[in-house]
């Protein structure tokens, strides 16, 4: 669903694909043995996935010993207000309605269910309790979103002053950016997909050691390597594609068919007793994608995860391409 400098745009990514090239050809009829046993490995892997993924669905909340589990049970227990001012402005907050504010500030827009079940540890009473205080001094917008895929969805977003207060307020890591109100209302779902995404990832992580350091979007990611690109293409005298490569190389990202992709969300982390920053791009596919830009994700190295009504579809597209790329199930 995310974009990517010099083509691969969302748009892009969902019209119909131009022929392939591929034929009746004897070259073509017969696949390569190597890349049979890869696709078979592949399919292991994801069904292994996919079973661990069907049991974590039916026991929500059950998992006491994920570190973000005790994080967030510290949090809500700690009833208190605090004062915060902000300018000319002041608000009274408890330590999980900052909390709420950071995570809605780090992926723009959220459903109150995922909220509930990754910020309150499943208390939605608390959940909405603390909403409700934050709306009513206009801190965040609640919207309910509907079309013709999904039922109504409360979601959340910061306002400006929640935005301004947040930033202000030193509370995130300050390489940390934040947003607010509604970047493309179309593509609301999909953006609201990625927090619990983010989740099932970091707890992945965390739950080997690591800590998260930040979550990137692809907003912030096309800004920077756009500027990137911007400076170093000053120097006329360089080639084109040289500059790009090298762009793309800084950002950690590559240059696939001419174009850099930029993934859905980049989770930046450390390791226990590493200082070395890691990185794990992410890309949420939709059952909208085309095989080419499937493809060129694929060949970009990103993590590939789909909801379940997708996943099918899509495997089978790699499947057709050979595509050494699991596809795991959201």
């Amino acid at each position: 669903m995310s974009r990517g400098f010099d083509g691969l745009e969302i748009d892009d990514a969902r019209t119909p694909d131009r022929p392939s090239g591929r034929s009746g050809s004897a070259d073509n009829t017969h696949t390569d043995w190597s890349a049979i046993v890869k696709l078979s490995r592949l399919h292991q892997v994801e069904d292994r996935a996919d079973e661990r993924n069907r049991q974590q669905q039916e026991r929500p909340d059950k998992d006491h010993s994920l570190p973000r589990h005790g994080r967030v049970q510290q949090i809500l227990s700690q009833r208190t207000h605090s004062r915060y001012r902000d300018r000319d402005k002041n608000y009274s907050l408890r330590d999980s309605e900052i909390h709420t504010l950071s995570e809605v500030g780090k992926f723009r827009v959220i459903a109150t269910g995922d909220l509930t079940q990754s910020a309150y540890n499943g208390d939605r009473s608390r959940m909405e309790h603390d909403i409700e205080n934050l709306d009513g001094q206009g801190l965040v917008r609640q919207t309910t979103v509907a079309d013709l895929q999904h039922d109504p969805t409360r979601m959340v977003t910061l306002t400006k002053e929640g935005h301004k207060l947040l930033s202000r307020g030193k509370v995130l890591r300050s390489e940390q950016a934040t947003y607010h109100g509604l970047k493309k209302p179309k593509e609301v779902f999909h953006d609201a997909d990625l927090y619990r995404l983010y989740h099932k990832v970091s707890d992945e992580i965390e739950g080997r050691g690591g800590r998260v350091l930040r979550v990137e979007l692809d907003y912030e990611m096309k800004q920077d390597l756009y500027a990137s690109l911007a400076r170093a293409s000053r120097d006329k005298s360089r080639d084109r594609e040289a500059i790009k490569e090298e762009v793309a190389r800084r950002q950690h990202l590559k240059v696939v068919h001419g174009k850099i992709p930029i993934p859905d969300l980049r989770i930046e982390y450390v390791n226990e007793n590493d200082n070395e920053i890691h990185r794990r791009d992410l890309e949420l596919a939709t059952d909208h994608y085309r095989p080419r830009g499937l493809t060129e994700k694929a060949r970009a190295g990103f993590e590939l995860y789909a909801k379940r009504e997708h996943a099918d579809r899509l495997r089978r597209i790699r499947d057709d391409r050979e595509l050494s790329a699991a596809i795991f199930q959201l």
